[in-house]
């Protein structure tokens, strides 16, 4: 059983709006373990009730903390705190690893280990669709939470439309944004692919895992809003630190 909570304190006077005071409430009380994983949610009528606000209110808070991954919803079963490890909703909406994790309040530390112009490997060149010989960013990186290494990535992204990129300090910049504010490229789709596979021997060295353990394989392809393919990553991910989210409708 989780503690008793704290009073609900929300305020009309100030101007931010209740859902997303409500939905800053409900982050606090699973961050400090009075909400803990698997902990079932009050029904969406009882909350409003609860709090004296309309169910709408308390289904657009609901709503942020699903997307974020730390809320899973079932019909017939109710709102459910997810499991106590990070759970990125990275299966349904296109953002980049960093933006996910540091949305959900982790801690995370991006660590460089190669961000060099290479020749793209032609299956690359393929993917992306672009000449032999286009100048692209190799960058390799190690990303860290509290909990030890997360995920490993490599990407490639192309130099013809972000020239300099190489000389970036990706350690604090996230590459979507600085895609789009630092060279104007906004990132509108992409198309991510899911296996599991063992780690190879860099990935495990990154990841800190024996060499075949098990990870999380994400392939992406990332396009502009007018069509041209402009990066393309392998990531792995350190499966006993996160997981997989995805919120389902029928």
């Amino acid at each position: 059983m989780p503690p008793t909570d704290p009073a609900w304190e929300l305020s009309r006077e100030s101007g931010e709006p209740l859902h997303l005071q409500i939905e800053r409430a409900i982050r606090d009380r699973i961050a400090s373990g009075r909400w803990p994983a698997r902990f079932k949610l009050p029904a969406e009528p009882a909350l409003a009730a609860e709090l004296g606000v309309n169910r709408g209110t308390v289904r657009k808070a609901l709503a942020l903390l699903t997307e974020d991954g730390l809320l899973s919803s079932t019909r017939g079963r109710g709102t459910f705190v997810t499991a106590g490890v990070a759970e990125p909703g990275i299966a349904q909406r296109l953002r980049s690893l960093t933006e996910d994790f540091r949305d959900q309040g982790y801690d995370l530390t991006a660590e460089v280990l190669s961000a060099r112009l290479e020749r793209l490997p032609l299956a690359v060149e393929a993917i992306l669709g672009v000449s032999a010989n286009t100048p692209a960013l190799r960058l390799v990186r190690v990303f860290h939470c509290a909990q030890g290494p997360l995920a490993y990535l490599v990407n490639y992204v192309r130099a013809d439309l972000c020239p300099g990129v190489e000389g970036v300090d990706f350690t604090a910049a996230s590459l979507f944004d600085t895609l789009e504010r630092r060279y104007g490229l906004r990132i509108a789709e992409g198309r991510r692919t899911f296996s599991a596979e063992p780690a190879r021997d860099e990935v495990a060295a990154g990841l800190g895992l024996p060499p075949g353990s098990p990870v999380l394989y994400l392939e992406q392809v990332t396009y502009t809003d007018d069509g041209r393919a402009v990066e393309y990553s392998d990531v792995w991910i350190n499966s006993v630190h996160a997981k997989i989210t995805s919120h389902l409708e029928r």
